[in-house]
């Protein structure tokens, strides 16, 4: 009963978020766009053709920069509940009979998928004119890609469950806090830049953190410039160790919400 509840948030707020005007998608597509173009330019005038850097060849870079953008809504996850809080709206979720960990799930997959079919579909047909080949390395990298990619979202949102807790118990600015988990998500999590390409062997420290296991670790898999079962078996750890904490903190500051006009 709960799984169909979350199916009907999902294709709920699929629908509402294709209820922006034309412009507003087609320039927030634009830039994304424009980004990815910029990112590949960069690789394509940095790295050289032959040969490789720090394990990964160009072509390599340039495929784990187009998947990079194509899944960066599941690599950079917002599930909403800094917005819940900051509109007031955080008590009318715990009273709703579902789960307030399914509900915000639920309604982050929905946001995604117009951009899946809008943008992220038509960017993966049209790399080839980029002179990008889109393919996973190999189809088992392509299998482990998509659980590697699941459980980095778990591990994002226990991390937003986590922030929004800290956010609650410190009773600070909703913004403040989430811009600065948002900088050192985006620093951290190779979403970006290769964590291989830092310099002083960050790259291989940097790979330990949870923030990897978001972006860094499936976009190794699926570009096979890293060992799979060390990368997944290192987002399962994280997986248990931080849901546990996300639930601790959450319920411990639930009673804290009155100050976010809960």
């Amino acid at each position: 009963m709960n799984l169909k509840k979350h199916w009907k948030t999902m294709s709920v707020v699929a629908t509402d978020s294709l209820h922006d005007q034309g412009f507003v998608l087609i320039g927030n597509y634009t830039l994304r766009l424009l980004r990815v173009v910029f990112l590949i330019s960069l690789w394509r005038t940095l790295l050289p053709e032959e040969g490789d850097i720090s394990g990964m060849t160009r072509d390599a870079v340039l495929t784990y920069t187009l998947i990079a953008e194509i899944f960066s809504g599941f690599m950079s996850v917002r599930t909403g509940l800094d917005e819940a809080l900051w509109r007031v709206d955080i008590a009318n979720r715990l009273l709703r009979p579902v789960g307030i960990y399914g509900q915000f799930i639920a309604e982050m997959l929905g946001d995604r998928i117009p951009n899946l079919i809008l943008f992220s579909l038509p960017l993966f047909c049209i790399a080839p004119f980029f002179d990008i080949n889109p393919l996973p390395a190999n189809p088992t990298s392509g299998g482990l890609f998509i659980v590697s990619l699941l459980l980095g979202v778990l591990i994002g949102v226990a991390f937003d469950f986590i922030f929004a807790s800290l956010l609650v118990f410190l009773e600070q600015s909703v913004y403040a806090l989430m811009q600065i988990r948002d900088a050192v998500s985006v620093l951290l999590s190779g979403a970006i830049i290769p964590l291989a390409f830092l310099p002083w062997g960050l790259g291989d420290a940097l790979t330990w953190l949870p923030f990897a296991s978001v972006a860094s670790a499936p976009l190794r898999i699926y570009t096979n410039t890293g060992d799979p079962i060390f990368l997944l078996s290192l987002q399962v750890a994280w997986t248990i160790v931080l849901w546990p904490i996300a639930h601790a903190l959450w319920n411990f500051n639930r009673e804290r919400l009155v100050s976010h006009g809960g």
